[in-house]
C-alpha cells in the first residue's frame, strides 16, 4: 500500500468515526465517560500492581474507590446545592429588584451628566449588547438543558460508566498492546514517540486541571462562604468545576457572584471583598495552581481548548466536550510533527543552494 493510500484509508476511518460519534452521541457517552475514567485511573491502577497485587485485584481496589468517593460527593452536594438552588430562584424577584433600582441611580446620574445625544448613543449600545448577551445566554443555557435532558435520559449511565470502567482498567495493558501490535511495521517506531506525547500531554492537561479545578472550587466556595455571599459556596464551587475552559469558567462566576453581591450588600465593602476573591483566585490559579499542577510542557493553548470545547460540545453534545481536548491533543501533536517534518524537508531550504553564491559574487 502507498502512502498516499494509507492516507486515504486514515481519513476515511476518520470520517466514519466522526459520523458514528454523531449519530450515536449519546449512546456512547457511558462508554466514552468510562474510557476517561479508565484512563485517568490507569497510573495509580499500575502503581497498585507494582506493589504485588493482580491486576484484578488493582482494579477492584481502584474503581471501587474511585466509584464510592464520587459518590459520597455527589450525597453530600446535592443537596446542598439543591437546597441553594430552590432559594436562588425564590430569590430572583428580590434580586431582580434591587437590581433595577440600583441601575435607576445609575441612569439617574447619567442622565445629569451626559447630554441628549451621547445618552441616546449609550441607550443603543446598551439594548445591543444587552440583546447579543440575553442570546448568548439562552443559547447555552438550552444547550446546557439539552445536555443535561440527554443524561438524564440515559438511565443506565450511573451503571454502564463504572462497568466499562472496571473492564477497560483491567484490560488496558492488553488493549494498548492489541493496538500496537495493528500499527503499520515500517512507522510504528515513529507513531509510537507521537502516541507518547500525546499521552503527555493529556496526562498532564486532565490529571493537573482536574485537581486545578476541585482546589479552585474550594477556594472560591468557601471564600464567598465566608464573605457572606447568598449562595457562595455553590456559586464558587460551581465557578470552579468549569474553569477547565480557560478564562469563561471564571467570567461566569465572577458575573454572576458580582450580581448577586450587588442586589444584597447595601455596602461597597463586602461588593468589593466578592472581587478580591475572584481576583485573589485568578492570582492563584495562573501563577502558583495551572504552573505547578499542570505546567507549561501541555502544549494546549487557551485559546485551542475554548474553541474545542466550544465546538465539541455544538457538533457532538456531551460526549463531543469529553472528546474535545483528547482530539485537540492528538491535534496538536501531529501539527507539530507535520512542522517539524516541514522544517526537515528540502521544501523548507528551497533555494538556499543558490545564495551563498550570489552573496560571494556581490562580495
Amino acid at each position: 500500500m502507498t502512502g498516499r493510500q494509507q492516507a486515504w484509508s486514515w481519513g476515511i476511518a476518520f470520517a466514519v468515526f466522526l459520523g458514528l460519534l454523531y449519530l450515536l452521541g449519546n449512546v456512547l457517552t457511558p462508554f466514552v465517560a468510562g474510557m476517561a475514567i479508565a484512563y485517568l485511573l490507569d497510573p495509580a491502577c499500575d502503581r497498585i500492581e507494582r506493589m504485588g497485587c493482580s491486576r484484578i485485584v488493582a482494579t477492584c481496589i481502584i474503581t471501587a474507590t474511585f466509584f464510592i468517593l464520587v459518590t459520597m460527593l455527589l450525597f453530600l452536594l446535592i443537596p446542598l446545592i439543591t437546597a441553594q438552588f430552590v432559594n436562588f430562584a425564590q430569590n430572583i424577584p428580590d434580586y431582580t429588584a434591587a437590581l433595577r433600582e440600583k441601575a435607576l441611580l445609575v441612569i439617574g446620574l447619567l442622565e445629569s451628566r451626559l447630554g441628549p445625544d451621547e445618552l441616546a448613543q449609550l441607550h443603543d449600545a446598551f439594548g445591543a449588547v444587552s440583546k447579543d448577551v440575553v442570546k448568548f445566554t439562552l443559547g447555552l443555557a438550552g444547550g446546557l438543558a439539552n445536555g443535561v435532558g440527554s443524561l438524564l435520559t440515559l438511565a443506565s449511565l450511573a451503571l454502564i460508566t463504572p462497568v466499562v470502567t472496571f473492564y477497560l482498567l483491567r484490560d488496558w495493558d492488553h488493549i494498548v498492546a492489541k493496538v500496537d501490535s495493528w500499527l503499520p511495521r515500517a512507522n510504528a517506531d515513529v507513531i509510537r514517540t507521537q502516541i507518547r506525547l500525546v499521552d503527555e500531554t493529556l496526562s498532564g492537561f486532565a490529571r493537573g486541571q482536574a485537581t486545578v479545578c476541585l482546589l479552585l472550587g474550594a477556594f472560591y466556595g468557601i471564600g464567598l462562604l465566608l464573605a457572606g455571599l447568598d449562595f457562595g459556596f455553590i456559586v464558587g464551587f460551581v465557578t470552579g468545576l468549569i474553569s477547565f475552559v480557560p478564562y469563561f469558567g471564571m467570567l461566569v462566576g465572577f458575573v454572576v457572584g458580582m450580581l448577586i453581591a450587588v442586589a444584597q450588600f447595601g455596602d461597597v465593602t463586602p461588593v468589593a471583598i466578592v472581587a478580591a476573591i475572584f481576583g485573589v483566585g485568578q492570582l492563584l490559579e495562573g501563577n502558583v495552581l495551572t504552573p505547578k499542577l499542570v505546567g507549561g510542557r501541555v502544549g494546549l493553548h487557551a485559546v485551542w481548548i475554548i474553541f474545542a470545547l466550544l465546538a465539541g460540545g455544538a457538533l457532538f453534545g456531551f460526549v463531543g466536550v469529553l472528546l474535545a481536548v483528547p482530539l485537540m491533543a492528538i491535534i496538536g501533536v501531529l501539527a507539530r510533527f507535520s512542522l517539524d517534518q516541514y522544517l526537515r524537508s528540502p521544501l523548507y531550504g528551497a533555494g538556499l543552494d543558490d545564495t551563498p553564491s550570489d552573496n560571494s559574487e556581490e562580495s
